[in-house]
Parts: C-alpha cells; sequence; structure tokens
C-alpha cells in the first residue's frame, strides 16, 4: 500500500537528474541516491576506464572542505538508483534467466527470474570484477574461521602466502553450512542462495578458462568468517593488558598502580560522546574481581606459528554515519550520509552491485565472496554499518596439571585438543604445517605466569563456528523483510558479529548495536583474563532488547565516528579510546543546529574528515594552562598562536593550493609538539612507562596512507587532566593527577618546554619563522594497497564506500 505521496517510479538522484521512467518499472521511492567507492568497479588486472573513475570522484569532494553546494553531490558522487538509468554499456545473460548489464561505471545490475538467478548473477559479476581477489583471500579466510593466532588474514592475502586447508579445517566449515540448514526455513532459502552463487562464480570461471578449484559454500562461510573477525570481532588483549598493570603496581604499588590502569582504561567515562540515548549497563568492571588474574610482567611467551604476520596493536577505522531525521530535515524526509571504512586496496575489498528478482530489490556493497549486498538501500531505505568494537573475545588463564598440555577445568584435569589448521605455502619456501592447541575455552596463545605460577592463555571468540549465521540478518535487508525501522532492528539483531546498524526511510531513523555478546561472571573484571577453571565461564549471551538501540531520537539526529554506543556501554579491553574526546564531536559540530539538506550533511562529514582532532579538541585547554605565565621566548609565543589561528580556520590538513605541502603552519607544529605535549602530561606519574604506554595505545593516531586517523590516541587524557587542573567542570575526574603531579606551575612549564623542543626540531630543518613552517603532504596521501595501481587521493578521514540517501515516499 502507497503512503503519503509515493508512486511507483520517482526521480533518483538530486533535482534536475534523469528518472528511470525508461526502463521497466521497478518501485524506488528515493528522492536522493548517490555513491561512490574508490578506486572503481573494475578489480581485474586487465585495466579498463572503469578501473580509477570512482577514485577520481572521491577525491574532488575532499578539497571543498564544508564548502560543498548541490552541484558538487553529482560532481563527486554517482547515482545509485535500483536498476539501470539509461542505456547499458553492456549485457549478458549467462545461463537462461540472468540478466547482467552494466553501467557507464561498470557497476552490475542483475535481474533474475528466481533468487537463485540473481545469487548466480551475483557470483558471476564476482569473478569478472574481483576474482583476483577472491582467489587470494580464499586460503587466509580460513585463517580467520580457525583463529589461528600471530596470523592476520589481510595481510596473509597481500604477502604472496596462502593457506591450504586440511581436512580436519574443512570438517568444521561443512559443520557451519548444516548450521544453516538447520535455521528454519530461512536459513535453508540461504543455503540455497549461497550454492546458486557459487554455481556462479564455477560457471564464471570455465567461461573464462581460469583453473581454479571447483568452490563451494565452504569458501562463503570462510568469506564471512573473514569479514567477522577483521571487521566484526573486538577484545582479546587481555595478557598485555594485565601486564601493563602489573608493571605500575610495581611502580606505584597496588593502589595507585590500579587508579591509573582504570584512567587510562577509560572503560565507562561518562564523558564520552555516545550514538544513541539512554543508559544500557553491560560490560563494567566490578568492585571485586576473583574471577580474574593479573599475568606477570613481561612473562607472556606467544605459541610460535610459522610465518606470523600480527595484526597491529590498534586498528583504524573511519566508519561513520549521519542521520538526520524528519523534523531536522529541510525536506521533511530523513537524510544518510555515511558508510563503512574496509580500507583503500586495489583490487578494492568490496565491490558494487544491484540486484533483482525473486525477492531480491536492493543496491550496494558486495564482499568477494558473499552472495549478499552488506551496506547499501532498498526501494524505500537504506542501511549502513561500523564497527561498534563490541568485546566478543575473552582471554582465559588455564591452571596447568604438571605439563603445557594438560590443564585443569571443573576440577578434572584434561588433555589439550590438537587442531590441524592446514598448510602454509609461500613461493621459494618449504611448507609448514599449522597444528593448534586447543582448550574448552579455545585456541592457546601462550603461555605466561600468574604469580609465578605457569598458565595457557586462550581465547574464547562468541562467534567462532557460528559466522555464517549472521548471513541471515543480512539477508533480511535483501529480500524485502524490512518495512519499518521496528523490522530492521529485528532483523539485523540476528547479525552476531559485532556491528552498529544504521536506518533512514522516509519518516524513520534508527541505530541498533548488535552482536553475540556473552555475559560475563559478575566476579571478572573484562579487562583482565580470566581464571579458567570453569567457575567463571560465560554466562549465555546478551538479550536484544539490552543492546543500545534508538528510533527518532529526541535530538533528531543520530551521529557515529566509532563512538561508544551508549551510556554505561562499557569499553571493550583493546578499545581505550572512548575517553572524553572522541572525533565524533568534530562531526557534531560540523553539523551545527537547526535544520540541514543532504549537501549540508555531506558538508558537515567532509569537513570533519579533514580536521585535526588534536588542535580542535585538545588544544585549548593546552592552550589555557600555557595562558597562565607567559611563552620563554617570541617565537615559542609565536608557534602557540600559529596554532590558536590554525583552529580558528577550521584545524584542516588540506594541500588546496597543491604545492605538497599541508597549506598552515599550526600542522607543522602540532605534529611535533603533539608527541612532546603527552609526554609531558603522563611522565610525571607514568615515568618510563610512558614508552610501554605508547607501545599498548599510540600517542597519536595520525593521517597516514590508510585513510582513518584520530581515533586510537592519548587526546582524552591530556584534555582531561588539563581540564581539572585549570579549573574547568569536569565529570568521571581522573583519580590521579598527572600533569605536574597536579601543579599548575609545574605542568605549565613542561608543556611550554615541550613546545619549545617543537620549535627546536622544526627550527633546525625549515629556518626560524614558525610562521613559515610546513609539514609534508605527500606522505599522508592515500594509496591503493598492493601498488598495481599508482593513483593517490587526498588524505581524508572518510568511510570507503560512502553513500548519500533520503527517501520521499514507502511501499
Amino acid at each position: 500500500m502507497l503512503r503519503g505521496a509515493a508512486v511507483a517510479v520517482v526521480v533518483v538522484g538530486l533535482a534536475g537528474l534523469p528518472s528511470a521512467a525508461a526502463q521497466p518499472p521497478r518501485q524506488d521511492y528515493a528522492a536522493i541516491a548517490l555513491n561512490v567507492l574508490p578506486p572503481g568497479e573494475n578489480g581485474s588486472l586487465t585495466f579498463n576506464r572503469n578501473t580509477r573513475d570512482q577514485a577520481r570522484l572521491y577525491d574532488c569532494l575532499t578539497p571543498l572542505f564544508d564548502r560543498v553546494r548541490a552541484a558538487d553531490l553529482q560532481r563527486c558522487f554517482k547515482r545509485a538508483a535500483l536498476g539501470l538509468v539509461g542505456k547499458a554499456a553492456r549485457v549478458q545473460r549467462p545461463r537462461p534467466g540472468v540478466v547482467i548489464e552494466r553501467d557507464r561505471w561498470g557497476v552490475p545490475h542483475i535481474t533474475g527470474k528466481t533468487a537463485a538467478d540473481v545469487a548466480f548473477g551475483a557470483g558471476w559479476v564476482t569473478v569478472e570484477d574481483r576474482g583476483l581477489l577472491l582467489e587470494l583471500i580464499r586460503g587466509p579466510a580460513r585463517a580467520a574461521a580457525l583463529d589461528i593466532p600471530g596470523i592476520s588474514p589481510v595481510e596473509l592475502a597481500l604477502s604472496g602466502k596462502t593457506l591450504l586447508p586440511s581436512a580436519q579445517g574443512e570438517a568444521l566449515l561443512v559443520q557451519q553450512v548444516e548450521l544453516l540448514r538447520k535455521s528454519g526455513p530461512k536459513g535453508r532459502a540461504m543455503l540455497a542462495s549461497i550454492r546458486a552463487y557459487v554455481a556462479g562464480l564455477n560457471a564464471a570461471y570455465k567461461k573464462q578458462g581460469t583453473l581454479v578449484k571447483p568452490y563451494t559454500a565452504k569458501d562463503v562461510v570462510a568469506a564471512g568468517a573473514l569479514l567477522a573477525a577483521r571487521f566484526g570481532a573486538n577484545g582479546g588483549s587481555e595478557t598485555q593488558r594485565s601486564m601493563f598493570l602489573d608493571a605500575l603496581q610495581n611502580k606505584l604499588g597496588p593502589i595507585t598502580g590500579r587508579r591509573v590502569f582504570d584512567d587510562l582504561r577509560s572503560a565507562n567515562d561518562v564523558e564520552a560522546p555516545v550514538i544513541s540515548p539512554g543508559s544500557f549497563r553491560f560490560h563494567l568492571p566490578p568492585g571485586v574481581s576473583v574471577g580474574s588474574v593479573v599475568v606477570d610482567d613481561g612473562s607472556f611467551t606467544p605459541v610460535a606459528t610459522p610465518g606470523a604476520m600480527r595484526a597491529h596493536a590498534s586498528r583504524r577505522p573511519a566508519s561513520n554515519a549521519l542521520l538526520l531525521g524528519a523534523k531536522r530535515s529541510k525536506s521533511g524526509h530523513p537524510v544518510l550520509v555515511g558508510g563503512p571504512q574496509v580500507g583503500y586496496f586495489f583490487p578494492e575489498l568490496f565491490m558494487e552491485v544491484d540486484l533483482h528478482g525473486g525477492g531480491y530489490d536492493v543496491r550496494g556493497a558486495l564482499l568477494p565472496g558473499l552472495p549478499l549486498v552488506v551496506v547499501g538501500r532498498g526501494v524505500d531505505f537504506a542501511w549502513t554499518v561500523t564497527s561498534s568494537q563490541g568485546d566478543n573475545i575473552d582471554t582465559f588463564a588455564e591452571t596447568l596439571c604438571g605439563d603445557d598440555r594438560h590443564y585443569l577445568y571443573k576440577g578434572v584435569c584434561r588433555e589439550m585438543t590438537t587442531l590441524d589448521a592446514g598448510t602454509l605455502r609461500s613461493a621459494g619456501a618449504p611448507d609448514q604445517r599449522l597444528t593448534l592447541l586447543q582448550t574448552v575455552h579455545g585456541v592457546v596463545q601462550g603461555y605466561a605466569t600468574v604469580n609465578g605460577r605457569r598458565v595457557a592463555l586462550a581465547q574464547q571468540r562468541s562467534t567462532r563456528g557460528r559466522e555464517v549465521l549472521s548471513a541471515l540478518g543480512v539477508y533480511g535487508l535483501n529480500t524485502g523483510q524490512v518495512t519499518s525501522a521496528r523490522s530492521f532492528v529485528r532483523t539485523v539483531s540476528r547479525v552476531e558479529a559485532m556491528f552498529n546498524f544504521f536506518y533512514a526511510d522516509d519518516r524513520d531513523i534508527a541505530h541498533v548495536t548488535v552482536g553475540r555478546l556473552p555475559v560475563r561472571s559478575a566476579a571478572t573484571d573484562p579487562s583482565l583474563p580470566t581464571v579458567g577453571t570453569g567457575e567463571h565461564d560465560w554466562r549465555g549471551f546478551l538479550p536484544v532488547k539490552d543492546h543500545p538501540q534508538t528510533i527518532n531520537p529526541a535530538s533528531g539526529s543520530i551521529l557515529d565516528w566509532n563512538s561508544k554506543p551508549a551510556a554505561g556501554w562499557g569499553s571493550s579491553d583493546d578499545n581505550w579510546s572512548h575517553g572524553s574526546v572522541q572525533r565524533k564531536e568534530l562531526l557534531t559540530a560540523a553539523l551545527g543546529v537547526g535544520k540541514r539538506d543532504a549537501t549540508q550533511l555531506v558538508a558537515a562529514a567532509n569537513k570533519a574528515a579533514t580536521q585535526d582532532l588534536r588542535v580542535m579538541e585538545v588544544w585549548p585547554a593546552i592552550s589555557e594552562v600555557l595562558r597562565t605565565a607567559p611563552a620563554p621566548n617570541v617565537r615559542v609565543r609565536t608557534a602557540a598562536d600559529m596554532l590558536i589561528a590554525w583552529r580558528a580556520s577550521g584545524g584542516s590538513r588540506l594541500d588546496r593550493d597543491f604545492d605538497g605541502k599541508i597549506d598552515h603552519a599550526g600542522a607543522a607544529i602540532m605534529d611535533a609538539a603533539w608527541p612532546l605535549f603527552a609526554g609531558a602530561v603522563l611522565r610525571p606519574v607514568l615515568g618510563n612507562l610512558v614508552e610501554r604506554l605508547a607501545l599498548l595505545y599510540r600517542v597519536s593516531d595520525d593521517p597516514s596512507p590508510v585513510g582513518s586517523a584520530f581515533l586510537d590516541g592519548w587526546y582524552s587524557y591530556v584534555e582531561k587532566d588539563l581540564r581539572r587542573l585549570i579549573g574547568l567542570s569536569v565529570r568521571d575526574e581522573y583519580t590521579v593527577r598527572y600533569c605536574g603531579a597536579g601543579n599548575l606551575d609545574s605542568c605549565r612549564e613542561s608543556l611550554w618546554s615541550a613546545l619549545e623542543q617543537a620549535c627546536d626540531i622544526l627550527q633546525a630543518e625549515q629556518g626560524r619563522d614558525p610562521t613559515t613552517w610546513r609539514v609534508e603532504a605527500g606522505p599522508e596521501r592515500i594509496n591503493f594497497t598492493t601498488g598495481l595501481i599508482p593513483d593517490t587521493m587526498a588524505w581524508t578521514n572518510r568511510p570507503t564506500f560512502q553513500q548519500v540517501m533520503s527517501f520521499s515516499g514507502h511501499r
């Protein structure tokens, strides 16, 4: 039934853009439908015009900062209508019932008579557009499914090495296929689509004459595990963090050491910006934690994994979402701008498809290996995701019984099981067999001591062995099961990986945090390893109703940039970034108050994307401390004035004149001074443990060729401590005074000294005048990992796949 002014086919895109009326009738209620995915749809080694064309689109928006106009949306995004608009650049009919039409951007518009036809077509185009990538990730995806210690699946895929599967490992993937089959009618329908998708993959490879081992449903399960492991799993860093706690307590004493740890950990900082209103209390440290242990500092020895390529200690997500509700939108209809950050690769990890028939009516980003649009739009709604950083991985300290292969569980000594994880193969090197030890909790990561007693450390992940079940929620988005904000929340709540989901239709906006989150023993501290003898095992999983969620919040908007989901929601043990300063504040400030339209929402996101969080949100507190006494000399005073001026101009790291240098001197000064400022604040208490903290949690997540920045860093530590020192309002104060050990004069002297040291560094490189200092823009330009294409783009803190969506009607 139609509602409001809805019609069967509406104009797609901005006013004045061509409509799809000339094509076969298809419901599309979008008033604005735009997206971009660099570098381009074509990911094969046969380059064509669609290899790099979207990189130019993506790059054209960045230099505009907040001066984005409606015409710029047409220049810097492509239309994302449902169905082909205009004449097809290429048409294929890979089997009866399947039609694939390519538009000028190379995006495949697939129409099928049945759901199986559509899934077959999706498999066919996956080989054409990402066949190279699909083969690269095929083996490494299994490493994600099996939780092989010390191996980053994506780094493995890009290294030229691969993992040859074992019979035991493949049997675990078959179990997941069976799990899907037993999940009711929707599970069986999803499985049928998977099998049709696999048939499309194999048919396309055969057509190309490419000799590959035929794909099966097991490969799809592995691809789902790769998505869940890279973007939807968090935690598991308890061993390293607890050793740092032990070092703090050894240096500062048990009480002060623990207080400092809790300050830095910021498990539930009440000043942290949040996504959804209301309080959702979960995953908070208890007062007493007899079910947790502290690992002796320096005692951990990881298991030896041949060819190990460990993931970076900190991730660099830049996914964000900006949603305006109807009451804040100038059109009276919600607007969504945002998308996930999956990195900049060639071939890109995502590809774009448009799927229709057999229940499918969806367009958006597909991860090769999965027959689903994971982020995109339907006929009358759009959705996007960000990483929620929810904690679904815990480390258990297993009490050993006499040797390293036996452990105590529920009063009985058990022998660890073994898992043949496969063979690591690389050119010019002998094959290496990977055999893992497992306890009831998971794969053994290594050994350490607790109060001098040797333990094994095993990790339990809530989604291990069931990653494929997350597909059911996404399948619902693809096949018409979502008709409202409430049905959206119900549908995506079946996703077990750790994500925030966002929704917009013609009247509602919504957010929900999803994932299979373990309910922990009340006697355990989520920051630390758990006693593994059985008394403190997980107590089940958090029900959907207790997850952060909102529909049409009173504020009229929903903003996220990998932010804290809600008040009371504890941060995962490997996430120390949810403090008083978080980059979402840049979005909030850029958006301002009052009603906005889609162009202004894009402008807000684009402005925040090149701003330096340190100067915008932390420098004011530093400046207030410095103002309490004169600078040591004119040169240092001028440097401080340049930082003030840079902030006043917007704090952007743009190179607008394309001379290879960031335009404002403030960027060079902040880059040189920030680590010195941060060290000056924390060193009076931490001493030489400042360097240890920097290894655990970096001082600043600086702009770089991978794109994302300003998520992890000591921003809150500096801002919150200094704000308290100068007598400004602080909620949830730190329990320890850091800068100058709480003495304003000592703190101010150390900060002026830090700025002077930065000036010395810059003067030695660029001369005495601070107004002429510049930092090179080239080293932080975004490049496409693998180096197969030379293109680079201006640095921007922006999603890889970005949508601009608004709807004027509904089914």
